[in-house]
């Protein structure tokens, strides 16, 4: 079979190795599709660690870093139940950087790491059930505060969580749905595939639309989707009530006293879960959530880097691999 081994840029090989076998309480899923995770592949290619005390190792684990697949399920492990030979579903956990990931056309995964998603859907529509999970955890614990329904949120960074977050927040009834980022581009295509009331440039947002503090604000809730510190602040001083942390934090964001009345929450990330992927899914199920505006283009998995350097030109949202073509 085929899989992917990214080295230091620009490598990027592709081996031919014999198809892995799946152990007890694993899945052998035949990719079909796999998208690609801007974070960790752009950061792969520099060689920038993802976080703190994150460091890569080249030539890479063989597949890594795809994690976001959809396929079928080829075969099942010992003491496997509930799911079948043939059946259509996604991996929604990461199977960590240390062991084969889904640039290939097999994969090994937990059974226990994959869900079931609707057959009849375009492989786009199911590749990126890993992210709209990681979403997902986020707007079930805003849910349980009662942010949404009747009410006005922000997104800040309109790449492929925040178009997910959009829809969420349509789904959990908000009012109005605000987006923001820095390209024009990104801000038109949102508003296109993902329901906003309007996205602008941060930098020049009318004042008398969204106003910061000590003005009362118009955001009730916002999500920050970037996690630079001018983001997380740009949005800490319009919104009224909760700001959700979902892009990876690198470095300290202030929380001064004019944030302090009226009060503002500041949610940190909840961790992944399967209740997530569950609610995740359950709005692709229900025409509530379309994942296919977060792929623009599609490439052959030998076509890599060509699909690497559309993301870092910000040509592409999403670059959507597939292995057998």
């Amino acid at each position: 079979m085929k899989i992917l081994q990214v080295g230091p840029y620009p490598q990027a090989e592709i081996l031919d190795v014999p198809i892995p076998e799946p152990g007890p309480g694993e899945v052998l899923l035949r990719v079909e599709a796999v998208t690609t995770c801007p974070q960790w592949d752009l950061h792969l290619r520099h060689n920038e660690p993802m976080f703190l005390g994150h460091s890569f190792r080249y030539p890479y684990t063989p597949g890594q870093p795809g994690h976001e697949a959809t396929g079928t399920i080829a075969a099942l492990g010992d003491g496997v139940t509930g799911l079948s030979v043939g059946e259509r579903v996604s991996a929604w956990q990461d199977p960590g950087h240390g062991k084969p990931g889904c640039y290939a056309q097999f994969v090994v995964l937990k059974a226990e790491g994959v869900i079931a998603v609707p057959a009849e859907l375009a492989y786009e529509a199911t590749a990126s059930v890993e992210l709209a999970m990681c979403v997902g955890a986020t707007f079930l614990m805003l849910r349980e505060m009662n942010v949404f329904r009747g009410r006005i949120v922000g997104i800040n960074g309109l790449g492929p969580a925040g178009l997910i977050a959009a829809q969420m927040a349509r789904a959990e009834g908000a009012a109005e749905v605000f987006g923001f980022d820095l390209s024009v581009a990104r801000c038109d295509y949102a508003v296109v595939h993902a329901g906003l009331t309007s996205a602008h440039d941060p930098r020049t947002a009318p004042e008398s639309l969204f106003p910061a503090r000590p003005k009362k604000a118009s955001l009730h809730c916002g999500i920050d989707c970037v996690g630079a510190k001018q983001s997380v602040e740009w949005l800490m001083d319009r919104v009224g009530d909760t700001v959700a942390l979902f892009g990876v934090q690198r470095e300290d964001y202030s929380f001064s006293p004019r944030h302090y009345h009226p009060m503002l929450r500041l949610c940190g990330y909840p961790g992944h879960s399967r209740a997530a992927a569950e609610y995740a899914v359950s709005l692709i199920a229900s025409d509530r959530l379309d994942l296919t505006p977060l792929v623009t283009h599609t490439l052959p998995l030998e076509r890599y880097n060509e699909g690497i350097d559309l993301l870092e030109s910000q040509q592409a949202i999403k670059v959507c691999f597939h292995p057998w073509a």
